[in-house]
Parts: C-alpha cells; structure tokens; sequence
C-alpha cells in the first residue's frame, strides 16, 4: 500500500489525479440483467467474470501514451496484476 500512496501523491501534486477507490469484494456485488425483457437482479458478482475490479483511478492524461506511463507504475502489475487503461466517454 505504501507505493500506492506514494503514486497518488505524487499524481494529487501534478493535479492529474481526479478520483479514485477501493472497491469491496466481488460476494458484494449486485448483478442485473434483463431476461425474458425483465429485470433480475442477483446478489453476487457476473457469474462469468475471472477477473475482479479492485478499485480504481481517474487520472487526467493528455493523451494514450501519458496514460500508459502512469498506468505502468501500479503496483500490483509486477506480481500479476491487471490494468485496463479506458478514456471516458
């Protein structure tokens, strides 16, 4: 966690860092879907997923390549971890 802390620091210096969070465990999650054109909703997460969304940042880039750079310097990439860098719409 020390290194997340020093990374977002260092992204709320530069005021590149927007907003971001931990989320809680997937056995919280509420799913919906609509099926049959009604509305299940399920507690649990998407039955299909085999990844999980830990939390996340928004962090303002000025373009792909600016993303990519900050992106690389989360720590739990070098033991195995993901990172999915997605613009807003």
């Amino acid at each position: 966690m020390r290194e997340y802390r020093e990374l977002m620091a260092s992204l709320d210096k530069d005021g590149r860092h927007l907003a971001g969070a931990r989320l809680q465990v997937t056995s919280t999650a509420t799913t919906l879907r609509v099926r049959d054109r009604k509305l299940v909703v399920t507690d649990g997460p998407y039955v299909e997923t085999k990844e999980q969304l830990g939390g996340y940042h928004l962090v303002e880039c000025k373009d792909l390549e600016e993303a990519i750079s900050i992106a690389k310097r989360i720590p739990t990439l070098p033991f195995g971890g993901t990172v999915e860098v997605r613009p807003l719409a």
